[in-house]
């Protein structure tokens, strides 16, 4: 059973607090209200902070992107959540990981693709194919892919230059790249690989679920995938002091998945990652959902924060 955790009022926050409650297993979330950027459209952030929370203990921060989904199913659109709450609390309780909060970063439904469509791969396939991708969006716009232009360089600027200073000057967190980690699914995957990928010095540890590899909906004469494998091949950071993790699954969207997964799995073979720095699962007959990340988060979290 989940209880229901009122929103803390801390005197040091500048941002206001919500009023509402959400239900929560263990822990107590606090919402940060329309944060503001410079970079992109202010968005809500839900921290969550474990039971015994203390500002004489020191914690690691894990960014978790599609805050809305991450805590209570009562209030997300498809009535489904990531448990993490219930994930973290049993792990900590068990002394599985070391002492952890949790950031949320909403999305922004209208622009949430392009938050997290990797810029520099997108600029670098042909002009030609930008602009249709672009221009095919502006036709339709029930895809909601690319309703503006790629801007996840400008999210990551958000991240790291707006709301981990936040987050580092008002909780009790370790600062350091060994413990700040990344983590989301789907598109939320594919920006979690960026993002330690172009921030290396700051994050030490992704967790990428459902990586959405195609970009896009199309799967065959796709040049999207190739651009992400030549960027990761490029740009992935030292594996002796980072990690990552990637997962799939073999229904529904993520039935698509594991050819483009593989030839990933090969980029990582091929820059030195092993299985002390490296993970990637199959999960048979798991879907696209919040329920099949839930059932699934203890892994990554237990891989990255042990």
């Amino acid at each position: 059973m989940k209880k229901t955790t009122p929103f803390l009022f801390l005197l040091w926050f500048c941002l206001p607090l919500a009023a509402q409650t959400l239900q929560t297993a263990t822990g107590t979330v606090l919402r940060l209200e329309n944060f503001p950027s410079k970079f992109i459209s202010s968005r809500h952030v839900d921290v969550w902070l474990p039971d015994g929370y203390s500002r004489h203990k020191k914690y690691a921060v894990l960014y978790m992107h599609d805050g809305q989904m991450l805590f209570d199913s009562a209030s997300t659109w498809n009535k489904q959540e990531w448990g993490v709450d219930e994930t973290m609390g049993r792990l900590l309780a068990a002394g599985k990981i070391r002492n952890c909060i949790v950031v949320g970063i909403w999305n922004n439904s209208q622009t949430r693709h392009s938050d997290y469509f990797p810029q520099k791969p997108f600029e670098s396939l042909p002009p030609q194919l930008q602009d249709s991708l672009l221009n095919y969006a502006k036709r339709n716009q029930q895809t909601a892919l690319f309703t503006t232009a790629v801007n996840s360089d400008n999210y990551l600027r958000f991240l790291v230059n707006e709301l981990k200073p936040h987050i580092d000057s008002h909780f009790s967190t370790k600062k350091d790249r060994k413990d700040t980690f990344i983590a989301g699914s789907s598109m939320g995957g594919l920006i979690s690989m960026y993002a330690i990928c172009e921030y290396p010095k700051v994050f030490g540890g992704a967790a990428c679920l459902s990586t959405h590899w195609p970009g896009t909906f199309a799967t065959e004469n796709n040049p999207i995938p190739d651009a992400f494998f030549q960027y990761l091949n490029a740009h992935l950071p030292n594996p002796k002091t980072h990690k990552f993790y990637f997962d799939y699954g073999t229904a529904t969207l993520d039935a698509f998945y594991e050819p483009f997964q593989l030839k990933a799995d090969q980029v990582m073979t091929g820059k030195g990652y092993t299985a002390k720095n490296w993970i990637t699962r199959k999960f048979e007959g798991e879907d696209h959902s919040e329920r099949a990340w839930r059932g699934r988060l203890h892994v990554p979290l237990e891989f990255l924060l042990k």
